[in-house]
């Protein structure tokens, strides 16, 4: 597998380049910025996945990913940030980022998120997430907490609504706000998030 780090500090970048080689992950490239991301990604036709700093000069905040999105033909793309809020991480993942992962993640934690990531899944340490909620975690109506448990029971919009004696389309919005709340991006993520945090 082919991997590309992306960050305009050559310390930052060569570090996390030894941290994954250290870890087994061998195929590792490095680009100083975004323009020469994109000229590599144009070169090569895409990695794996790249991991892109969101405070470089000229990503215009989440601009940058949704151009490196496109560049590496829809194969995953994720942030990686030592200043992002838990708000930032939380709408690259909207816009449809592979994961999120703070600069200060330990080597072997940042190696299995690359690994989960280049697979396909979707990573964010959930404990980041929540540093703007000062509850500790999110904030759910009771009727969302009975909806988030049939998420994590696997049941489907219209058995929940069944279950809970509420209309299929009801229910699939009350989905719709608890992928929301909990910064997910679909049903099958938010109720991994739910597990995770012990809400489900």
């Amino acid at each position: 597998m082919q991997f590309l780090i992306v960050d305009d500090h050559d310390l930052v970048r060569e570090t996390i380049a030894a941290f994954l080689d250290h870890e087994g992950i061998a195929n590792v490239e490095t680009a100083p910025g975004l323009e020469d991301a994109l000229e590599k990604l144009a070169a090569t036709g895409g990695y794996d996945l790249v991991l892109l700093d969101y405070d470089m000069p000229g990503m215009n905040g989440l601009a940058g990913l949704m151009q490196v999105q496109s560049a590496n033909n829809g194969r995953p793309v994720a942030l990686i940030s030592g200043t992002a809020s838990p708000e930032v991480a939380r709408m690259a993942l909207e816009a449809g980022a592979a994961g999120f992962i703070p600069k200060t993640m330990p080597s072997q934690g940042m190696a299995s998120a690359v690994r989960m990531m280049a697979a396909g899944e979707v990573f964010a340490p959930y404990s980041f997430l929540r540093q703007a909620d000062t509850s500790g975690g999110p904030d759910l109506t009771n009727r969302e907490r009975e909806v988030l448990r049939g998420l994590c029971a696997g049941l489907s919009n219209k058995e929940i609504a069944r279950e809970l004696g509420l209309q299929e389309v009801t229910a699939k919005l009350h989905v719709r706000t608890l992928s929301r709340k909990l910064g997910a991006r679909n049903r099958t993520h938010a109720a991994t998030i739910a597990k995770d945090l012990k809400l489900g």
